[in-house]
């Protein structure tokens, strides 16, 4: 990103990389630690935790790095980081409470886990990019209320798509239109896929089969609109979003959207699939000054009232360590919460589920989710799929129905409901069902 380069190359010239720990060293994971250590002068990963820490040594290695420590207290990680070391552990709370990190990148995946990990971090007064859309979509807003009152930066990254949307939100708001619509370019959605129909193309990429469903049946790019929807003030227009499905380029959508209706919810997010430039996002925007207008028709964007902008591509793993210079070099975040969630990501049925039947995860067989507007989740009790997982059935629940807190025993004593009843009282002023 233009004045991030320069920025990290005069960090690299005067010997002052910023240093950064790194928690979860699955794909993505191994993918930013090869970027960090071999394109990104003026920044080094000085920690790697990961629950297994072969993974963590794995991802050192790939990247060419093989003086690492095995750590396992925080004596030992500050020691390695202040004699110009690496270390790798299994216990993730130590980089969040070890003296000389400057940010945490987190990318565990996971709604429990990750929250544990965000709030020693914050309350570590540690800056932290995250890579988990599953977390933000589900407590961003709480853990958002946290980060601020430690005085530090929960931001998701540059590279996935809420952040490339982010951007070019930014861009179109600044040369002063008004942004309408964030969209999401995808190949495929289908709210049906399981990782067994899902296996073959996790395994030739060497990604984890429910990873990939989580992509496939809808999951992930309702927690991606989400927390776009979250950042901008932006709402769906229907539960599921609208979803058309369009082969032709996102130019030509323009005039599918009711700008009128755009304009009242206050702008919203999408997504499109089969359009190009696929795999990328766009944002339609308009603008009030006929003059303006008309140079942006000179400028061959057409006549309006939408105007379209995109990006043709999502680097993800490449572009993370650019949030993180954004973060500890500028303040500046690439995507938070506004403050109360507008838009939640809810539990529905992938299958006929049963009484008594304990709900496996997302991108798993029972379940997919849906994005809904968060005031008719809160008014119909509807429960959020971040918290679905280990979940107890009290009740059949038929095939594409959308699951609410009374339909579910929640396992006990998890922090990650104790954050989401906090965000309800905070924002809501009423408690969740827990």
């Amino acid at each position: 990103m233009i004045i991030v380069d320069r920025a990290l190359q005069a960090r690299a010239e005067a010997g002052n990389p910023i240093k950064v720990g790194m928690i979860g060293a699955g794909f993505m994971g191994r993918g930013i630690a090869n970027q960090i250590a071999n394109s990104v002068p003026g920044m080094k990963l000085v920690a790697i935790a990961n629950r297994n820490v072969d993974a963590a040594k794995r991802a050192y290695s790939e990247a060419g790095i093989e003086n690492y420590r095995v750590v396992s207290s925080v004596g030992e990680l500050e020691n390695a980081i202040a004699n110009d070391g690496y270390a790798v552990t299994e216990d993730a709370m130590l980089l969040c409470r070890a003296e000389g990190i400057d940010a945490l990148i987190e990318v565990t995946g996971a709604v429990e886990f990750g929250a544990h990990v965000v709030m020693e971090a914050i309350a570590h007064h540690k800056h932290v990019i995250m890579m988990n859309a599953e977390l933000d979509g589900t407590i961003g807003s709480i853990l958002k209320v946290y980060a601020d009152k430690a005085g530090v930066i929960l931001t998701a990254c540059d590279g996935d798509q809420p952040g490339v949307q982010m951007n070019l939100y930014r861009f179109v708001k600044s040369i002063g239109l008004t942004p309408l619509l964030c969209g999401n370019i995808k190949g495929l959605q289908d709210p049906y896929r399981n990782p067994t129909t899902q296996k073959a193309f996790a395994e030739r990429w060497g990604q984890k089969a429910h990873m990939v469903t989580s992509f496939a049946d809808g999951t992930k790019i309702s927690f991606e609109q989400a927390i776009v929807a979250n950042a901008t003030g932006m709402k769906v227009a229907k539960r599921g979003m609208l979803g058309y499905d369009f082969k032709g380029h996102v130019d030509e959508m323009t005039g599918m959207y009711d700008v009128e209706q755009l304009k009242e919810l206050g702008g919203i997010v999408d997504y499109v699939v089969g359009a190009k430039p696929g795999p990328g996002v766009f944002v339609f925007g308009t603008h009030d000054d006929p003059k303006q207008c008309h140079y942006l028709n000179l400028y061959k964007l057409g006549e309006g009232p939408l105007y379209s902008f995109y990006t043709p591509y999502h680097l993800c793993h490449f572009e993370v360590p650019l949030s993180v210079a954004r973060v500890v070099l500028f303040q500046d975040y690439v995507l938070s919460p506004l403050g109360a969630p507008l838009v939640d990501v809810v539990t529905t049925a992938k299958i006929d589920l049963k009484a008594g039947e304990t709900l496996d995860g997302i991108g798993y067989y029972m379940t997919y989710g849906q994005c809904e507007n968060s005031n008719i989740v809160q008014e119909q009790n509807f429960l959020p799929i971040g918290l679905a997982e280990g979940c107890r059935l009290k009740r059949d629940i038929a095939k594409d129905q959308v699951l609410t807190y009374d339909d579910v025993e929640l396992p006990s004593g998890r922090l990650c409901d104790k954050l989401r009843a906090e965000q309800n009282a905070y924002f809501f002023k009423t408690l969740a069902t827990v």
